[in-house]
């Protein structure tokens, strides 16, 4: 399969969402995340994520940061690293 024909169209950032990186994790259903915006926050995985989706160190995911409490941000869609590396070859992520 050459690179043209392998891209994916792959779910992006709305308004309120931004790419971050998964730098730890914390048990139960926090991790911390590095923002886009170079902001570190405590990330909150949500119930219907937890089971199905396996979040761990250096996954790339989808965040929406709390309005009330910035330091805060609920993890909104994990990328497979297939789609890491397309969203870095494209440049949205370093």
């Amino acid at each position: 399969m050459s690179e043209e024909s392998g891209r994916r169209n792959l779910r992006m950032p709305n308004d309120d969402e931004m790419f971050a990186v998964v730098t730890q994790h914390l048990g139960g259903n926090h991790v911390r995340v590095r923002c886009a915006d170079g902001e570190t926050r405590l990330g909150r995985i949500p119930g219907r994520m937890k089971y199905r989706n396996w979040i761990n160190e250096d996954d790339v995911v989808l965040v929406e940061p709390w309005s009330w409490q910035d330091e805060k941000a609920n993890i909104e869609w994990r990328y497979s690293s297939e789609d890491a590396e397309q969203l870095r070859a494209e440049g949205h992520i370093q």
